[in-house]
């Protein structure tokens, strides 16, 4: 058998063992029993705008959406009268936050959508599951938890907007937990992995392979922007397999120079080499050669979560510091696919395991 069927084979099963997975324990994965690291400071259950279509000035926070009907969130579409729609449908909804809660780190919780999302703030885009036509690939078993960048965010009036495409059966934004939460606003040990500096959001990206690539000095300007964390064939680049590179430059704050530092990259398809200011910091998969890698997704590669510990002396505190990441993409999906993408300090990285051990 070939390397490149086997590699597919075990990449089906890993799927399949990965959706029983998240069906069996979804309920585990509840927000709302986490107290010690969530809190609600919005609810969005209830009404919210809705419309059948696609437009993509919808995602504007000024567009006038007052002849929407209203649709229950969360509850699918057909339960509103739209049985047998399958396709695209927006929702939109308006909340308030105040100055304070404006300055905590927030996610925004859409609970499950059933098929896949783009998920706007204020007009920015802040989430992406799943895959829109022409190649599309559902993410209806994912709980969406998207972090909301503090510069999307106003004090006062904010407006969301979901861009949804249903393939079949149930649509829409299906069930809960649907709201703002905040984390840190207590000072307990967190329930999940918060990244302190989080990187989720718009990275530079293009296809192809050149070791240049790594370099700070490097003009990345001609490159398309892309969504971290979400597969490459979502936006942009559908049916493509090869070699692709992420770029992203960041502020590293002087508070944290004392600090070790874990670099978090979520899930990668398939495999990748990670630079910090052009120097290696990590890497999963055979990267023996050169040109295409020698071996790929034998060992499930791409179900891997990726946590770096930095050494000492490569990142520069109060300075901009850049992340360069090369991905190998064999089939199917590719790229940086799932979170939590960003900075945590080694000491609260290694209490998050040793809490679960403990639990």
């Amino acid at each position: 058998m070939s390397i490149l069927k086997s590699a597919f084979i075990n990449k089906v099963i890993a799927f399949v063992t990965t959706v029983l997975l998240v069906t069996i324990n979804s309920g585990c994965d509840n927000i709302e029993n986490k107290k010690s690291a969530w809190d609600l400071v919005v609810d969005l259950n209830g009404d919210w705008k809705f419309s059948v279509g696609d437009d993509s000035e919808w995602a504007s926070p000024y567009y006038n959406d007052r002849d929407w009907e209203e649709i229950n969130v969360p509850s699918s579409w057909e339960n509103a009268g739209y049985y047998g729609y399958n396709g695209y449908a927006w929702y939109r909804k308006t909340f308030e936050i105040s100055a304070d809660i404006a300055e905590a780190d927030l996610y925004l919780s859409l609970g499950y959508v059933d098929d896949v999302d783009e998920t706007f703030l204020n007009g920015s885009l802040i989430g992406v599951s799943g895959g829109f036509p022409p190649y599309v690939s559902t993410a209806y078993n994912a709980l969406r938890k998207y972090y909301i960048p503090k510069q999307s965010l106003r004090k006062g009036k904010n407006i969301i907007a979901v861009r949804v495409y249903d393939i079949q059966l149930e649509g829409g934004i299906i069930k809960g937990p649907v709201g703002i939460y905040s984390i840190g606003l207590r000072n307990e040990p967190s329930a999940d992995l918060f990244p302190e500096i989080n990187l989720s959001g718009i990275w530079k990206f293009n296809t192809g392979d050149n070791s240049n690539w790594k370099k700070v000095e490097y003009n990345d300007s001609s490159w398309e922007g892309i969504f971290v964390p979400s597969i490459w064939e979502a936006q942009g680049f559908g049916g493509y397999d090869g070699f692709g590179w992420y770029r992203k430059s960041f502020r590293f704050p002087d508070r944290f120079s004392n600090k070790k530092m874990i670099l978090l990259l979520g899930k990668i398809d398939d495999i990748d080499q990670t630079f910090i200011n052009g120097k290696l910091v990590g890497e999963i998969g055979d990267w023996k050669f050169n040109e295409i890698p020698g071996s790929f997704n034998e060992n499930n590669e791409w179900q891997i979560f990726r946590s770096y510990f930095i050494p000492d002396g490569i990142l520069i505190p109060g300075k901009e510091n850049l992340i360069s990441v090369r991905v190998y993409d064999g089939m199917v999906d590719g790229g940086i696919y799932d979170g939590p993408v960003g900075l945590m300090t080694q000491e609260k990285y290694m209490q998050y395991w040793k809490n679960r051990k403990q639990n």
